[in-house]
């Protein structure tokens, strides 16, 4: 990175990248774009009727153009965008995204329960090229858990349990979902208190935020 660029262009971008109909106001990635001064939206433009190589272009557009490094932070479609972003653009490891939290993906695979999911085609099978973490739920009515964790293991992910809040959107009430903020920070590279990531089994809730333990699997 040119060594003139300022502090501030240094530090990270938070980017959210909604999923289908985006993200109400009530919904926690609307809250973090509001209450937090580095985060904002990928606008992927026709979020109710949904193209795959539309929403990449655009979120390519939004990644190259933030002058900095970016965090993505996606969920439900919006984290399969983020997997063919990767894989069709392909992009050296960390830059210019370092990380990415993504949020109840939903299955593409199996019999999806929105016809309009079926537009993106199946999962993308690849590592991506940044560390990131997939989070859960154990009743997401969009993906079984199991497939949940199998998805995070074809994108070389760790693997965090939300809990049982459904798809983890705004009728989850969650507010601003303090423990998907803590699992941002260490994706930001501050320190919460939280164990690393790249699959550490832990013992223990992480810090008090929530978290279960992460799925290692390489054992």
């Amino acid at each position: 990175m040119d060594a003139t660029l300022s502090s501030y262009d240094r530090q990270p971008l938070v980017m959210t990248v909604p999923g289908l109909d985006g993200s109400g106001p009530t919904h926690w990635q609307n809250i973090w774009e509001r209450e937090r001064e580095d985060c904002v939206r990928a606008d992927l433009g026709n979020w109710s009727r949904p193209n795959r190589n539309s929403w990449v272009s655009r979120l390519n557009f939004a990644i190259r153009n933030a002058g900095r490094p970016v965090v993505l932070v996606a969920h439900s479609l919006g984290c399969h965008a983020v997997a063919w972003w990767a894989a069709m653009e392909r992009p050296a490891y960390g830059d210019p995204v370092i990380g990415a939290l993504l949020v109840a993906p939903p299955d593409l695979d199996v019999a999806p329960t929105d016809d309009r999911l079926a537009a993106f085609g199946t999962t993308p099978v690849a590592p991506l090229p940044f560390a990131s973490v997939v989070m859960a739920s154990q009743d997401d009515p969009y993906v079984q858990y199991h497939r949940a964790r199998r998805i995070a293991h074809f994108w070389g992910s760790d693997f965090l349990d939300a809990g049982p809040v459904g798809h983890v959107n705004a009728e989850s009430r969650l507010g601003d979902w303090s423990a998907g903020q803590a699992v941002l920070e260490r994706l930001l590279g501050r320190s919460t208190g939280l164990p690393a990531f790249r699959g550490e089994i832990v013992a223990e809730r992480a810090a008090g935020a929530g978290l279960a333990r992460p799925i290692d699997f390489s054992a």
